[in-house]
């Protein structure tokens, strides 16, 4: 599924020159994030602490040595807002350079089943949301370009060049769905 962009040059907003090898990038952290949804909603966090801080993001978080991406996804989904999802899919994955060096690696995984009780924690607060009213502005610029491709089950391949918050580029590969 990957289309991998390549080597991109930028100008970032200080005037200064990005340059960046897609073919030999490497994360600097591995991640995961996990959507709970149903036909209407979609369960969101308000992200108390840690990256993303102040954002509405998703349950996700780091994947600890010698666990798998789908083992995180539980688990980060089980600490940041007490729920279990069920029949995990993995729906896509991104790829984030920001110019300050850091880079990170996310799986996505998506259900409609889960189990527990909602909770706030220490790290988020968790809320439901209308599918139609989901607050992009409070978000990550990429989530706009994901979240969608998510609900119509479009597998995705996003690599994308931030600055601090702001999206410098950004490319999305998202096959077509195929008829049924």
């Amino acid at each position: 599924m990957s289309l991998n962009p390549g080597k991109i040059s930028l100008i970032d907003s200080a005037r200064q020159p990005y340059e960046i090898d897609w073919q030999t990038w490497q994360p600097s952290e591995r991640c995961v994030l996990t959507v709970l949804y149903d036909a209407s909603n979609v369960l969101l966090i308000d992200k108390l602490q840690g990256f993303g801080t102040g954002k509405v993001s998703v349950p996700g978080g780091r994947i600890e040595p010698g666990e798998t991406p789908l083992q995180a996804a539980v688990r980060e989904t089980e600490e940041e807002v007490g729920l279990t999802p069920l029949s995990l899919r993995e729906a896509g994955r991104l790829h984030f350079a920001f110019t300050h060096g850091f880079h990170m690696h996310v799986t996505v995984f998506a259900t409609q089943a889960w189990e527990g009780d909602l909770r706030s924690t220490d790290e988020a607060r968790p809320f439901w949301c209308r599918r139609s009213e989901i607050p992009y502005g409070r978000m990550w610029s990429d989530d706009l370009l994901w979240v969608p491709l998510l609900f119509e089950e479009r597998p995705f391949d996003g690599h994308f060049v931030f600055e601090d918050n702001l999206s410098l580029w950004h490319q999305i590969h998202a096959p077509s769905a195929q008829p049924g």
